[in-house]
C-alpha cells in the first residue's frame, strides 16, 4: 500500500502548527483545542463495559491518507453484518485525494473526525501534545483484545511521552511477517526454460532474454514511483532491508549515518540505473499509476514485479491468467543477491511489532469509550474472522479451541468468489491483528494438500515470512516538521528524492552515479543532515534500550 512521504509529514507537522496558533490552540488537555468535543469523553473506568448491540453506535472514520476512500459502510457482506448485528455504522470522510489540505481545514474548523486512521509519527504527538486526541489506558482492562494480542512491550513502544497509549495499531505482531520480495511470471519463465534467478547478474541476463523474446512484456516491473528498486536495495548486502532508505540513513555500529555516501545504496543505484538505461524496466516507473501497475500485473504484461507486496496484485493475476491457461500465473522467487552473499541472510522486507499504521480518537467523538470498545472486538477473533473472510456460513463455520475459524469446502474450491469477498472488504482493516489472522490461515493450509492451498498463504510460508527482518528498533525515528530537525529532514528527503530520480534517469554510467550521489551528500550536509543524523541515532539508541527491558 502506499504511504505518505517524509516531506509530506514535515510539511504537514509546519503546518499544523501554524493552524493550531490560529485556532486559539492550548495544551490545556484540550480545553482550548478548538476541537468541538462531545459529551462523553472522559474516561469512567467505574462504568459498566459496553456492549456492541445493545444500542446504536455510529462514528466518523477520516483515513488520513491521498489514495485511501473508504467504500460504503454496509454494502459489502461483513460490514452489513456488523451493522445490522453489532448495530454499528462508520461515517467516511474522504480526503479527496488530497489529504493535507483536508486534514488542515477539518482543524481550522474545529471539526476533527471522531477516528483518525493516519500514520505513526510526529504528527500523532502533536495531536496528543495540543489535547486532541483521546487516552486508551482506562479501557484497556475492560476491553482486553488489544493488550491481549499485542502485548505490553509493544504498547509500551507506542505510549506517548506522558506516558500514555494514545494509538491503536494497525498489524501489529510479535512474529514475522511482510510480502516484499519478487513475483515472477511462471508462463514466461517456463517458456525461457526456467533460468536461474538466484543472483544479481543472473536477474540481468534474464531480464535482457525477456526483452529480447517478449518485446510486449516489461521485463522488470518496479512499480509506483519505482518503489521496488528500494525493494532490490537487499540483494547487495547481508541484513540490509529497504528500510535503510526509508530512513535516509544507515546503521554503523552505534551510529546511524549517510545514505548517499553508503557502498551498498551506491550498489543498488549503479544497478537500477543500468537496468533504466537498457530498458529492462519501464520507463514511465516514476510516474505512473498504481491501477497501470495492476494492469499490467493482471494481464501478464510483466516479466518479474519487485514490491513491498506484489502478493497483492500477484494473486489476482495468478487467478485470472491460470484460469485462461493452466500453465500461467505468477510464482514468487527467492529474494534475489549479489554473487557470494549467503542468501539466507537477504531480507527484502521487514517487520516491525508495531506493525504499519494507527488509529486515533479525537476528542470530537460523543462516546469514545464506545468506540475504542469497538475497535478492540474489531481487532479481536471474531472481529478479525469477519474482517478477513467474511459473516460465517459462507467460507467458515465455527471456530476450534484457539477461535480459529473453521473454513468450509467453499473457501478451497471457490477462489474466484472467495478472492472478491476478501477484495470487498480489505479497505476495512484498521486494526489488524497480525498473529491470530497469520495462524489462523495457516494451521488450516497445513491440512491441506500442495494443490488446495491458497496461493498468497502459500507462498508467505514457503518464502516472503522468512525473508523478513525485524526493525522495530528503527520505528519513530523522524523529528516533527516545526523542529529545526524536521525541518532539515524535509530537506534532505528533497535531495533525496531528486538524486535518486536522476541517478536512475539521467546517469549515464556508474560514475556518473557516484558524482550525482557526491553532489546529493555534498548538498545534504550543507542543510544540515548531520544534525537530523544526530537526532535519529539518539532516538534509535532510545528504542534500543526500550526494547531490551
Amino acid at each position: 500500500m502506499a504511504k505518505f512521504s517524509k516531506a509530506f509529514h514535515a510539511a504537514l507537522s509546519i503546518t499544523l502548527v501554524v493552524v493550531l496558533a490560529l485556532t486559539g490552540c492550548s495544551s490545556n488537555n484540550g480545553a482550548n483545542s478548538g476541537v468541538k468535543e462531545g459529551t462523553d469523553n472522559k474516561p469512567d473506568s467505574s462504568k459498566a463495559a459496553f456492549v456492541l448491540g445493545d444500542q446504536p453506535l455510529e462514528f466518523s472514520f477520516y483515513g488520513h491518507y491521498d489514495w485511501y476512500t473508504m467504500p460504503p459502510w454496509g454494502d459489502d457482506l461483513s460490514t452489513k453484518w456488523i451493522k445490522e448485528n453489532k448495530k454499528v455504522n462508520v461515517v467516511p470522510i474522504s480526503s479527496g485525494g488530497n489529504a493535507k489540505q483536508k486534514f488542515n481545514t477539518m482543524i481550522v474548523a474545529g471539526e476533527l473526525p471522531d477516528v483518525i486512521w493516519m500514520e505513526r509519527n510526529a504528527d500523532v504527538e502533536k495531536l496528543r501534545s495540543e489535547g486532541m486526541l483521546v487516552a486508551f489506558d482506562d479501557y484497556l482492562d475492560k476491553y482486553p483484545n488489544l493488550k491481549k494480542w499485542a502485548g505490553e512491550a509493544t504498547l509500551d513502544m507506542l505510549r506517548s511521552s506522558d506516558g500514555k497509549l494514545y494509538q491503536f495499531p494497525n498489524w501489529y505482531t510479535t512474529q514475522p511477517n511482510g510480502n516484499a520480495g519478487y513475483l515472477v511470471n511462471k508462463k514466461i519463465h517456463g517458456e525461457l526454460g526456467k533460468p536461474s534467478l538466484e543472483t544479481t547478474d543472473d536477474l540481468y541476463a534474464y531480464l535482457k532474454l525477456v526483452k529480447e523474446k517478449y518485446p510486449d512484456v516489461v521485463p522488470l516491473e518496479v512499480g509506483q514511483s519505482a518503489s521496488g528498486i528500494d525493494i532490490m536495495a537487499s540483494a547487495f548486502a547481508e541484513n540490509r532491508p529497504y528500510t535503510y532508505n526509508a530512513m535516509m540513513a544507515v546503521p554503523s555500529g552505534d551510529k546511524l549515518v549517510s545514505i548517499f555516501t553508503d557502498p551498498v545504496y551506491r550498489e543498488s543505484i549503479q544497478y537500477a540505473s543500468r537496468l533504466y538505461r537498457e530498458r529492462l524496466i519501464s520507463q514511465d516507473s516514476f510516474t505512473q499509476k498504481a491501477e497501470q501497475v495492476e494492469q499490467k500485473i493482471v494481464t501478464g504484461k510483466i516479466a518479474v514485479y519487485a514490491a513491498s507486496s506484489p502478493t497483492e496484485y500477484g494473486a489476482k493475476g495468478n487467478a485470472l491468467l491460470a484460469a485462461k491457461d493452466p500453465s500461467a500465473g505468477y510464482f514468487i522467487t527467492w529474494p534475489v543477491h549479489k554473487a557470494g552473499l549467503d542468501k539466507n541472510k537477504i531480507f527484502p522486507g521487514d517487520y516491525k511489532q508495531l506493525g504499519w499504521n494507527v488509529s486515533v480518537i479525537t476528542k470530537a467523538a460523543k462516546n469514545p469509550e464506545a468506540i475504542f470498545a469497538f475497535l478492540d472486538w474489531f481487532t479481536g477473533p471474531e472481529g478479525q474472522r469477519l474482517s478477513m473472510w467474511g459473516p460465517e456460513g459462507i467460507y467458515w463455520d465455527g471456530v476450534d479451541a484457539d477461535e480459529a475459524p473453521l473454513f468450509t469446502d467453499k473457501f478451497v474450491n471457490d477462489v474466484e468468489e472467495r478472492e472478491a469477498l476478501m477484495a470487498s472488504i480489505v479497505n476495512f482493516q484498521w486494526v489488524g491483528n497480525t498473529v491470530y489472522v497469520d495462524n489462523s490461515k495457516m494451521k488450516f493450509e497445513s491440512t491441506l494438500p500442495v494443490e488446495k492451498r491458497s496461493w498468497e498463504t502459500y507462498w508467505q510460508s514457503e518464502i516472503t515470512w522468512k525473508t523478513q527482518l525485524d526493525t522495530t528498533e528503527f520505528v519513530n525515528l523522524d523529528p516533527a516538521g516545526d523542529t529545526d530537525e524536521g525541518i532539515v529532514g524535509s530537506s534532505v528527503f528533497s535531495i533525496y528524492e531528486k538524486s535518486r530520480a536522476k541517478a536512475i534517469m539521467n546517469a549515464s554510467s556508474d560514475a556518473e552515479v557516484n558524482q550525482i550521489l557526491d553532489k546529493a551528500e555534498a548538498d545534504a550536509q550543507q542543510a544540515g543532515y548531520e544534525k537530523l543524523l544526530k537526532y535519529k541515532t539518539e532516538k534509535w539508541q532510545e528504542n534500543v534500550s526500550k526494547l531490551k527491558k
